[in-house]
């Protein structure tokens, strides 16, 4: 039988390889019973394929590895440093970079520099470190993003845009004043991995400018967003991805970034910004929390690795892949009519549990539950993104009942063949052929901040 139509293949080809070990079913129920039905407290090398995250999961390049052998392992002014600093104001242009051991460092400096006690910070939906963080600094964030992102059925090609009548409602409730900055993630992940126009975000500078509020990109994935610009939005069909990636920033006056996953790397990030006086307070701080300035709690050679991601991220070949690798993925979940978002993300595939699973009430963490029949059925590990992610309401104390409820398939960059997706894919279809034998949860141990990283459950009976 001939191919029906062009296949594609990976831009690169393997090195080294990692084995992995082979477990029972009987092997697997164990070990998720000790991990209190929580994927994150697995051990990985318990676990086949692992899909829990893309990142720092993300094979770097021979050069990246080469250039790890360059470490300025200087404590000041580590030349991988003025590396970085050059290819980030290069790709991104931004005038000042301040490095930062990873994403949540630099959303933790710019939270505690930028926000009052009392602020409000809108957001094209929450995500859960950056909001954590604004909350810890005193912030309230305010969801602004567009009403169709909360429908994982609802086809539109850029659900992560920002409603602009709700961010400007915002301004008017509470005053400008009170609003330091609005954050806007592209693609937008507890959505599914869904991107923001070229248009709404210049829509959003200029909004937010006329009132004084500055607009922040979390550019973690800013290089997936720009390959969904390309091949959506009219007018940038023939426009590269790093130039889209440059146009979109001119939009914004600062960015927050995790370097493990667009940037292949295993550890690192930024901040950076135009103000200057925001990059003195952001340099002053950096030096409390992370490390000098120059080097942000990282090593010489991972400084270089990160400089060296951001050249391979924005060649085109290399993010088409990277996205066409999850599309294939998810259409073979859509082929078999299993309930996903739509449309498919760039980093993950979304497994909706409200479908998948609608017997169990979200109050008995339905999505918790389908991730741990995932590993114990399959050895393939997947994350929580729903109820127990979305934490509790800081007034009442009750859980914040989000309208997603959804399982993160993530695909880790240049890591899993298109015959790992195929076996993912198989796994979750005979799950879902057995659904209505699942049960609920019920917690049984909740930690302080961001439960989903350590809570603990049981099967209710």
């Amino acid at each position: 039988m001939g191919l029906t139509k062009r296949p594609f293949a990976e831009p690169y080809k393997i090195k080294v390889v990692e084995p992995v070990k082979m477990t029972t079913r009987e092997y697997r129920l164990e070990k998720m019973r000790e991990a209190g039905y929580n994927t994150f407290l697995l051990r990985s090398e318990d676990v086949y394929i692992d899909l829990l995250t893309d990142s720092g999961t993300n094979a770097m390049s021979d050069y990246q590895w080469a250039g790890m052998m360059l470490g300025d392992e200087a404590y000041a002014g580590s030349k991988n440093f003025y590396y970085l600093e050059e290819n980030v104001q290069k790709f991104y242009g931004y005038k000042f970079v301040v490095p930062t051991h990873q994403g949540r460092g630099a959303e933790h400096l710019l939270s505690k520099t930028l926000i009052k006690q009392g602020d409000y910070v809108p957001g094209n939906m929450y995500f859960t470190t950056t909001r954590l963080h604004q909350e810890l600094a005193g912030g309230t964030f305010v969801d602004v993003i567009i009403d169709e992102a909360h429908d994982p059925t609802v086809w539109h090609p850029f659900k992560g845009n920002v409603d602009l009548q709700k961010f400007e409602d915002l301004i008017k409730k509470v005053g400008p004043s009170k609003i330091p900055y609005i954050t806007i993630g592209a693609p937008v992940n507890m959505a599914g991995g869904q991107p923001v126009s070229m248009e709404n975000i210049r829509a959003v500078n200029n909004l937010a400018h006329s009132y004084g509020i500055k607009v922040v990109f979390d550019a973690t994935r800013g290089v997936e967003n720009s390959y969904f610009i390309q091949q959506r939005e009219p007018g940038y069909q023939n426009k590269s991805v790093a130039e889209i990636l440059k146009e979109f920033c001119s939009y914004t006056d600062a960015c927050t970034m995790s370097g493990k996953k667009d940037l292949y790397v295993n550890i690192g990030g930024f901040v950076a910004c135009n103000d200057p006086d925001l990059f003195e307070e952001l340099r002053n701080l950096v030096v409390v929390y992370e490390g000098l300035h120059t080097y942000g709690g990282l090593a010489g050679r991972d400084l270089e690795a990160m400089a060296r991601g951001i050249e391979e991220a924005v060649k085109d070949e290399n993010i088409a892949f990277r996205v066409k690798q999850v599309e294939y993925f998810g259409n073979l979940l859509l082929e078999a009519e299993i309930p996903i978002v739509v449309p498919i993300g760039g980093h993950a595939v979304f497994l909706d549990a409200k479908r998948f699973y609608p017997h169990i009430p979200q109050n008995e963490f339905p999505a918790q539950r389908l991730a741990a029949d995932l590993y114990i059925e399959s050895g393939v590990r997947a994350m929580e993104r729903g109820i127990v992610s979305a934490g509790r309401n800081k007034i009442t104390g009750d859980h914040n009942y989000p309208k997603l409820e959804l399982v993160r398939l993530t695909i880790p960059r240049r890591v899993y063949t298109q015959s790992h997706l195929d076996v993912a894919a198989w796994a979750v279809m005979e799950l879902y052929r057995n659904r209505e034998k699942a049960k609920g949860l019920r917690m049984v141990f909740e930690p302080k901040y961001l439960r989903f990283f350590q809570a603990r459950f049981e099967p209710i009976e």
